[in-house]
């Protein structure tokens, strides 16, 4: 089963930068799809970014071109740069991993989840 420990995230200002991590363990990272999440008070659980086995990214049309999402295998890492920050980017952020980019992935409709780390932009 996976284990997953997110990081990085802070009190940031509007149109400022934060890059989160998330160490991903119990599974073999190079074949698995990771995704970041992000869950906004009130608000459902979203899918924000992508990045697949091979390399290939997605992003959620609201953080389109603001946001980077990396990976590195050799350290079990995902990485999440968020460039240019806006108020509703505020939420607690999760990764996730899936060797099946489907539904249930895109939903998040997946059994483990790290603890998050919280996002808050605010002047």
């Amino acid at each position: 089963q996976v284990q997953l420990v997110e990081s990085g995230g802070g009190l940031v200002p509007p149109g400022g930068s934060l890059r989160l991590s998330c160490v991903a363990s119990g599974i073999i990272f190079s074949l698995y799809n990771m995704g970041w999440y992000r869950q906004a008070p009130g608000k459902q659980r979203e899918l924000v970014a992508v990045i697949t086995s091979g390399g290939n990214t997605n992003y959620a049309d609201s953080v389109k071109g603001r946001f980077t999402i990396s990976r590195d295998n050799a350290k079990n890492t995902v990485y999440l740069k968020m460039n240019s920050q806006k108020p509703e980017d505020t939420a607690v952020y999760y990764c996730n991993a899936d060797q099946t980019y489907g539904l249930a992935f895109i939903k998040g409709e997946l059994d483990s989840w790290g603890q998050g780390t919280k996002v808050t932009v605010s002047s």
